[in-house]
């Protein structure tokens, strides 16, 4: 029960941080056999809470060692089953206990259930995968050569996050194939061989390689965001805008192949792109565009229809909405004030601080404002502001969402209407930009890049 409470709660919080969240390739998990994930790790506390929230398995996570002696941390890693890994890197712990990790590990994939792993060993801002830790492949092999787990998959389970600092942006947990795991001759003392674990280890990274954004070089990630941020998700209808992350994801992975490639083989090619981002950029910001609204998806009179629209819900919704900005906005600058202070510039733990803050003050802020409804009011007021402000909360945030999209539609109307050549001229620009890192892709995969 306690375990299914913190699960809904974290999936709430998660749903409220994150625009959007997508979900792929469910069919990779099996359900019937003992399972390991094996994560990247860019997002601390956060990864593994998608996991626990969304995979289709009950998971139990191998977490490091101090966080189970943490004050209301260490309760709730022990009610989600976690078992402590005993690392080198922390002060005062004896790494020679991870032998009864290991058998703990065993014996729950033994009975069929599923543990998760972090192979890289830390939370990290590095824009490609760490080198991965022997643990993974270790229990793996031990549970399937010791005849405990027949049957057993480990399945490599990659997180990706647009901006993974910043409320309100998008992930996506992202399940790739499942790798058998195959019995070898144990070692006297009951361990795997060092060369299994090595090859093991090497499948496990290579498998974690291709569900994952890894970059060799930083800069091209930073390329390949401001050339994402100019192709409009809203192009895509369908099932296609249903999966818009894992394309993205796919795009970006490609690009990263051809600027490897061409960085080495071509880098005035190179440099030209970056040239044309960079021109295509400073002409959106000179007309006030936002690249995403960018787009031809209705006609001018469908859009000041729609425009109309958006104003009567917005003059509805203005008052519930500015109710709930007003209650909550002291609650979330104090986090984000607190998240940059205490995360130190590092950007794989300002999400954590973030989401930890909200999920402490909004209640508090909610109760506090009750109380005092209470007092100066009665128990029946104070009791239906525990069910309005929450929702006034959830309208200010969409609402301003709106409002941000309704403003960027009315540039581009603008820019349709008196400079209708302009606007044309910086779609085609956008499509060929697209297809020129396309592209690259594609060249460095023929050429063997």
């Amino acid at each position: 029960m306690i375990r299914w409470i913190i699960c809904a709660l974290l999936r709430l919080a998660l749903r409220i941080y994150f625009r959007r969240i997508e979900v792929n390739g469910l069919d990779n998990v099996p359900r019937d056999s003992p399972v390991i994930f094996v994560l990247n790790h860019p997002n601390a506390l956060v990864d593994p809470a998608f996991l626990l929230c969304l995979a289709p398995r009950r998971v139990s996570f191998l977490a490091k060692a101090p966080l189970f002696r943490m004050p209301i941390l260490g309760y709730l890693v022990h009610a989600l089953d976690s078992l402590p890994v005993y690392r080198r890197q922390d002060e005062g712990e004896d790494v020679s206990r991870n032998i009864e990790t290991f058998a703990a590990a065993r014996k729950l994939l033994a009975s069929g259930g599923t543990i998760a792993i972090c192979p890289e060993g830390v939370s990290h801002d590095e824009p490609r995968l760490k080198a991965l830790k022997s643990g993974a492949a270790r229990i793996a092999l031990g549970a399937v050569s010791s005849g405990g787990a027949m049957n057993l998959y480990v399945v490599p389970t990659g997180l990706y996050y647009t901006e993974k600092t910043m409320f309100r942006s998008s992930a996506l947990l992202y399940f790739g194939k499942p790798l058998a795991v195959e019995p070898v001759a144990l070692e006297s003392n009951g361990t795997p061989p060092r060369a299994a674990v090595r090859e093991l280890s090497r499948r496990i990274e290579q498998a974690l390689r291709d569900v994952i954004l890894d970059a060799e070089h930083k800069e091209a990630l930073t390329l390949i965001e401001r050339a994402e941020r100019i192709f409009s998700a809203d192009e895509m209808s369908g099932s296609e805008a249903k999966q818009s992350l894992t394309r993205e994801l796919e795009f970006r992975r490609r690009f990263l192949q051809g600027y490897a490639f061409h960085r080495a083989h071509s880098p005035k090619r190179i440099a030209a792109l970056v040239g044309r981002v960079a021109r295509f950029e400073a002409e959106l910001q000179q007309a006030g565009i936002d690249p995403s609204d960018l787009s031809l998806r209705r006609s001018a009179t469908q859009t000041i229809i729609s425009l109309f629209a958006r104003v009567s819900s917005f003059a509805l919704l203005a008052p519930v909405a500015l109710l709930g900005a007003l209650v909550h906005y002291p609650a979330y600058r104090l986090g984000g004030y607190l998240a940059r202070r205490f995360s130190r510039e590092a950007e794989d733990v300002v999400s954590t601080f973030k989401i930890v803050s909200a999920t402490l003050f909004f209640p508090l802020t909610r109760i506090i404002l009750a109380s005092l409804l209470w007092r100066i009011s009665n128990w029946r007021v104070a009791m239906a502001s525990i069910l309005v402000i929450p929702a006034a909360g959830y309208v200010a945030i969409r609402l301003f969402e709106e409002i941000d999209s309704f403003a960027g539609s009315i540039l581009v109307l603008t820019l349709f209407v008196i400079r209708r050549r302009s606007f044309l001229r910086l779609l085609a620009e956008r499509t060929l930009i697209r297809k020129e890192i396309l592209a690259l892709g594609d060249e460095a995969r023929l050429r063997g890049g």
